[in-house]
């Protein structure tokens, strides 16, 4: 029994081991999505006393999680050395695109739909997180971006 429980934790580690990136990115993953999903929410009520349109907390939420997970992504996932304007540009561009998205989606969420600002931006958020990993792998920290 106590060797079959042994050999079971060997195969999970030796499987972990393997797919090591992908177990950082799902773990960093998990901490920017509990920013990510709480940034909007938290500096939309935060700031509700200075009546910002909920545009202008997206765009002060947006310039915060992407800092905050790029910082994330570069030191705790893929772990490169230098490169930071390249990789940064890359990082920034990705997020960059889907802001520019965001900002007709959301309204649409919103105005039209009727929509909570709060759950609307919540769906969007999904998007970016399915895809973040595949553009973050193949395209802004991949290994021949280190060159």
């Amino acid at each position: 029994m106590a060797v079959e429980v042994q050999s079971r934790w060997q195969g999970a580690w030796t499987l972990i081991r393997r797919h090591e990136t992908k177990v950082r990115f799902l773990l960093a993953g998990a901490l920017n999505t509990v920013v990510g999903l709480a940034a909007y929410p938290v500096l939309f009520f935060l700031l509700a006393p200075l009546k910002l349109h909920y545009m202008v907390v997206l765009g002060i939420t947006q310039v915060t999680c992407v800092a905050f997970s790029y910082l994330t992504n570069k030191f705790l996932v893929f772990r490169t050395v230098g490169n930071y304007l390249r990789e940064s540009g890359k990082f920034v561009l990705f997020h960059l695109s889907y802001f520019l998205v965001n900002l007709v989606a959301l309204p649409v969420l919103v105005e039209v739909i009727g929509m909570s600002p709060v759950w609307g931006q919540t769906l969007f958020a999904v998007a970016v997180i399915i895809t973040s990993y595949f553009w973050h792998s193949n395209v802004t920290f991949a290994p021949s971006s280190a060159k």
